[in-house]
């Protein structure tokens, strides 16, 4: 290939920047959401369950949001296969209202003093609608962004949506510590809780506009124009994709429980168990995952030229070294200790995410792409993303130690390793062999 063909080949074209916007935006919501609520955990809490045992009261917010997670599946299983359907462009409209309006009717929810039983009853119905929209949102955004984007910069393009679900959790985090600041603990707990989930509503509006005037992938229109649609998507992903399916949700275990735990469980274990303000805690996970959603497009970028494997293996093994060291520093109780600790394991996260999502989609054609990452990847999520603030909370209560969490992620962590060592091939098209022209056949099946 000469090389003005490779620069166009990897040319990131001006539709595919509209379509980055268009996904970009309903993952800033989905993962907006996700933060918010992890950082707002005590206060929500105290609003919406009375105990006397601030512990339990906080365990049964985190079981709330757990419960948000039981839908996922149900949700991938229904939005992802509708995607190869109809198309993703429209099932992304679809989601994005879902999830902003049930975002919102949590910022508009009637308290415990309230309505009673009510009010946490009405938050869980919140959020399993919330889980069941969500579960159709990463798998659609990823197959139309990797389906529009150059593919020896695919790497690169689809990381961006693990980038902007971080800055959506800095966003969070940041609006969050400046209403503390501002308003006090006290108007926070009564009234100033409800503010950053009332704004899901423009953030939604917003997305909808931009998808409804989207285009579809061109890899969709081509397989309507020829009648290549598939008649039951789901049927043919398990019949032809089971083994990839399998393979990746080894490999997701790791993001399920990094992502949860830096988001949701780690600023509510700085402020409870390891003693840090409420102020120190939030800017310590403002900096950290900053840090994260800056280096994820790098990394994913990175992913294009080294390969998908080698960043997988090297962030997967970097949790299985590095996590129980972080941990400890953060226990040591210095702000700038805690800060180094979460921006190492935010890095390896990046690390691996860069790398993720394109390796997700090329395990598939187009026919079954959106249904059959779906499946595995909301599996996932439910059975363990969901439950890591929950369960990290626990080991603690229930062992008496402040590092007992490591080890749970340091398992799990191990578990992708080895899955990432010894299943998945390189999938990552190398530069010098890919004709601008002509697209290649779809990637092999991992080894068994």
């Amino acid at each position: 290939m000469n090389s003005h063909a490779e620069a166009e080949s990897q040319k990131i074209t001006p539709q595919a920047r509209k379509v980055l916007v268009a996904a970009g935006v309903g993952h800033f919501i989905e993962w907006y959401d996700v933060g918010v609520y992890g950082l707002l955990a005590t206060f929500l809490a105290s609003n919406f369950f009375v105990s006397g045992n601030p512990t339990a009261a906080l365990l049964s917010t985190f079981a709330v949001s757990a419960i948000g997670f039981v839908l996922r599946p149900l949700g991938g299983l229904f939005f992802g296969p509708l995607g190869d359907r109809i198309g993703r462009q429209r099932t992304l409209a679809i989601v994005v209202l879902l999830t902003s309006g049930s975002t919102f009717a949590m910022g508009v929810l009637p308290t415990y003093d309230s309505v009673g039983i009510l009010a946490p009853v009405l938050l869980v119905l919140v959020r399993m609608v919330q889980g069941f929209g969500a579960g159709g949102e990463t798998s659609n955004a990823v197959a139309l962004l990797f389906e529009h984007s150059p593919r020896t910069r695919r790497g690169f393009m689809t990381s961006w949506m693990d980038g902007i679900g971080f800055m959506a959790s800095v966003v969070g985090s940041a609006l969050a510590l400046a209403l503390i600041n501002v308003l006090g603990n006290d108007a926070m707990t009564g009234w100033g809780w409800r503010i950053p989930f009332l704004l899901a509503l423009p953030l939604g509006a917003v997305g909808l506009y931009i998808r409804v005037k989207l285009e579809d992938s061109p890899e969709f229109r081509e397989l309507e124009a020829s009648g290549g649609v598939a008649e039951s998507p789901t049927k043919e992903a398990f019949r032809t994709g089971s083994k990839a399916m399998l393979v990746l949700c080894g490999v997701l275990l790791l993001k399920a429980i990094a992502h949860w735990a830096l988001v949701s469980f780690l600023p509510s274990f700085l402020s409870g168990d390891l003693g840090f303000s409420t102020s120190q805690a939030f800017t310590t996970t403002t900096v950290a995952i900053g840090v994260t959603a800056i280096a994820v497009p790098v990394m994913g970028a990175l992913s294009d030229r080294v390969g998908r494997k080698p960043m997988l293996i090297a962030g997967s093994a970097g949790f299985v070294v590095l996590t129980w060291p972080a941990f400890y520093l953060m226990s040591l109780g210095s702000v700038a200790n805690a800060i180094i600790a979460m921006t190492v394991l935010g890095l390896l996260i990046a690390v691996f995410d860069g790398a993720l999502s394109a390796m997700m989609a090329e395990q598939f054609p187009a026919r079954i792409r959106s249904g059959a990452m779906a499946i595995p990847y909301n599996l996932v999520v439910s059975a363990f993303g969901g439950s890591v603030p929950y369960v990290a909370t626990w080991l603690v209560a229930s062992t008496g130690s402040k590092l007992a969490p490591s080890f749970y992620v340091m398992l799990l962590s191990a578990v992708t390793l080895t899955f990432a060592v010894t299943s998945i091939r390189e999938t990552a098209p190398r530069r010098d062999r890919v004709a601008p022209e002509k697209e290649a056949e779809p990637a092999p099946q991992p080894q068994s």
